[in-house]
């Protein structure tokens, strides 16, 4: 796509700017801080598809953007490539997450219990007007659980693979994983740029393609395995002594979607992962099975691996979609000369 640039309007994009950005003169710390604690799983949402965990730098994205999701993550990455990467955490295990939330559609009962955590999955979606009138909603106590979430509790899968009902975990060390905020992705794709590229993904791209897949335009027949929230800890080794230690935790949620494999000689279970920043079960359910759908050998054409990683890439397609404002009026002038000139040449052709 080609456009010129606009000239000679210097002081009106400044104004323009200036416009956009008035709402900025009255934010304060305070408000900024609100929109933290307040829209959470919003914020979640920022930095998972950013790929930086900063709750405070989210919720200033958030607000200096009005809201607008794309614009926000844009912000968060822009930051995020200015940062100097001073060391890389250590892989995290089963051991290392502190389970809050853990349920299973595909079992009743699963090593380790079901725990409903924090949820609105049983309740009425009604708005809580009383909030508009400055009065508190009234909401029952939380009791103490006789039997509370276990600190750590081992995958759903893995427990499946000691049954043989799934095959072993392919092994792909640490070190030779790649980097897709570093290296462009190329296709076909290693298990962890595709992963990793659905950690980041746009969610509602990712809830629309793996919604087609589950009204039937895949062979894929999913149930989840588990649904997990937890706090993750940030391990780290240290640069003189070598010993890991803890630099603090993170909010991570990571799902599993089994659904049956029959052929020649097999017979079990096939697993689509999904595991990203922040709590987003949307994403963890959508993205298990566009992660199955893109395994299929004969996949749809809009479940393919290529076109599920190219079209769920918020910044890259917001960013394309936004350049048609821009100048175009040279091409597109072009255009009608060509229909201008086509027209001319029909009548021409027409006229006894």
């Amino acid at each position: 796509m080609a456009y010129v640039a606009a000239r000679g309007g210097e002081q009106a994009v400044q104004n323009a700017e200036a416009l956009a950005l008035r709402h900025l003169q009255s934010v304060t710390p305070g408000q900024i801080a609100w929109v933290q604690e307040h829209l959470s799983l919003l914020i979640d949402r920022v930095m998972g598809e950013g790929s930086l965990y900063a709750p405070e730098l989210a919720a200033l994205a958030l607000v200096q953007s009005g809201g607008e999701l794309a614009e926000a993550v844009l912000l968060l990455r822009a930051y995020r490539s200015t940062q100097p990467r001073t060391a890389t955490a250590e892989t995290l295990t089963d051991a290392h997450l502190l389970t809050v939330r853990r349920v299973s559609a595909a079992f009743k009962d699963i090593p380790g219990g079901q725990h409903l955590g924090p949820t609105l999955d049983y309740s009425h979606r009604t708005l809580r007007l009383e909030l508009l009138d400055g009065g508190q909603t009234n909401l029952p106590g939380v009791e103490q659980a006789a039997q509370p979430a276990p600190r750590q509790a081992s995958s759903v899968a893995h427990w499946l693979r000691q049954e043989g009902l799934l095959s072993p975990r392919p092994a792909e060390p640490a070190a030779e994983l790649p980097d897709v905020t570093r290296e462009p992705l190329l296709f076909p794709a290693p298990r962890g740029a595709r992963l990793q590229s659905l950690a980041r993904a746009e969610t509602g791209g990712v809830l629309t393609l793996g919604y087609a897949n589950m009204v039937g335009y895949s062979g894929v027949h999913p149930t989840v395995g588990e649904v997990r929230l937890s706090h993750a800890e940030v391990r780290l080794r240290h640069p003189v002594t070598g010993e890991a230690f803890s630099a603090g935790r993170v909010r991570v949620s990571r799902g599993e979607i089994v659904s049956p494999e029959y052929g020649e000689g097999t017979r079990g279970l096939k697993l689509g992962f999904c595991a990203t920043l922040g709590w987003n079960e949307t994403k963890l359910i959508a993205g298990g099975v566009l992660d199955l759908a893109m395994n299929a050998p004969d996949a749809h054409p809009a479940l393919r691996e290529e076109f599920v990683l190219g079209h769920t890439e918020s910044v890259e397609a917001s960013g394309f979609c936004l350049h048609f404002k821009l100048p175009h009026y040279v091409t597109f002038a072009s255009e009608l000369d060509r229909i201008r000139s086509g027209a001319l040449n029909t009548a021409a052709e027409v006229t006894p």
